[in-house]
């Protein structure tokens, strides 16, 4: 059997493919185009996908009937067309729960920048100008007492929400059920949003929550207030949100993900207050590696006539 990687991956995490059979890695250090990614996967048993692969109809049928998973090297599965794998007859799969702690890290992260303004600072000494001391010198926004209101209250969602605790933040969250225990007030999104200093995104990305922060959003934010991105950039309407920042209706943004990415929008680059990172959510070794690891366990599990250990909820597939 034929395994395809598009992207490399660690040595060590691809080691259990060799046991099923022959293994084709990309040699190539970016992203395959449309056209390298359907002829790499002719007569492909399986592959082995990253978040940046849009695996759709013509990527399966360039695959052919053989084709048994598509194994996502991601928790969100936004760049697959889940329907058209599982009528193809494929397994779907991902990789849940490893990544939640780094993502959670790095909101954290994004959040303490931009609100102390440490990137910013951080440029002011790089460019050599004149700086001192005085009671009012870039003045940021603390955190105690402050309302962090999180959109997809998930395993990262949670997360968030025990680290900022940590730092006397009251949480509030928006989702389709209430939280069991002590994770905050449940509120509609208006609410949410009109009362949080800091709005921090972690639903996935659907149809309904494509530019679910747009125009009309960010006008129900408090001026004052931070918005945080480390799900997927589509949430976020960027023309919308480059206007806000530009009109003083929103306080910064810190950003993990981009609308078009790896393109970011100009405006966003020219802005003072707002935090950019080039999607660093799970962007540590042992989260990266054991991300790499589950992709290649569900293979292995399936091409041995296994059923995967994380398939995406709601496909159905042959084993």
């Amino acid at each position: 059997m034929r395994t395809v990687v598009t992207r490399a991956l660690p040595r060590d995490a691809l080691a259990p493919l060799d046991d099923v059979g022959e293994v084709w890695v990309s040699p190539h250090d970016r992203p395959l185009s449309a056209d390298e990614l359907r002829d790499a996967v002719r007569g492909a048993d399986a592959v082995v996908t990253m978040l940046n692969d849009r695996i759709d109809g013509a990527v399966l049928t360039a695959a052919g009937p053989q084709l048994r998973i598509v194994a996502n090297t991601a928790v969100g599965y936004d760049n697959l067309d889940v329907p058209a794998i599982t009528a193809h007859g494929c397994h779907a799969t991902n990789t849940p729960g490893v990544l939640v702690d780094a993502t959670a890290d790095l909101t954290m992260a994004l959040l303490l920048d931009v609100t102390r303004r440490v990137c910013e600072g951080d440029r002011l000494i790089r460019s050599g100008q004149s700086w001192s001391w005085d009671i009012g010198f870039m003045l940021g926004a603390g955190l105690q007492g402050k309302q962090l209101g999180i959109i997809g209250m998930g395993h990262i969602g949670r997360a968030v929400a025990a680290r900022a605790a940590a730092f006397g933040m009251r949480i509030a969250y928006h989702a389709r059920r209430e939280q069991p225990g002590d994770q905050g007030r449940r509120l509609d999104l208006h609410e949410l949003l009109a009362t949080s200093d800091i709005v921090s995104l972690h639903c996935p990305l659907t149809v309904d929550t494509r530019h679910l922060i747009d125009r009309g959003a960010l006008d129900l934010m408090k001026q004052g207030a931070y918005l945080i991105n480390t799900a997927r950039g589509p949430i976020v309407d960027e023309d919308a949100l480059v206007q806000a920042i530009s009109d003083g209706v929103i306080a910064g943004a810190g950003l993990d993900v981009y609308e078009h990415e790896p393109a970011v929008h100009p405006g966003l680059l020219r802005a003072e207050n707002v935090v950019l990172a080039p999607h660093l959510g799970s962007a540590t070794v042992e989260t990266r590696t054991r991300m790499a690891e589950l992709a290649v366990q569900n293979v292995v599990q399936v091409l041995s006539g296994r059923a995967p250990s994380t398939p995406i909820p709601g496909t159905v597939t042959r084993t």
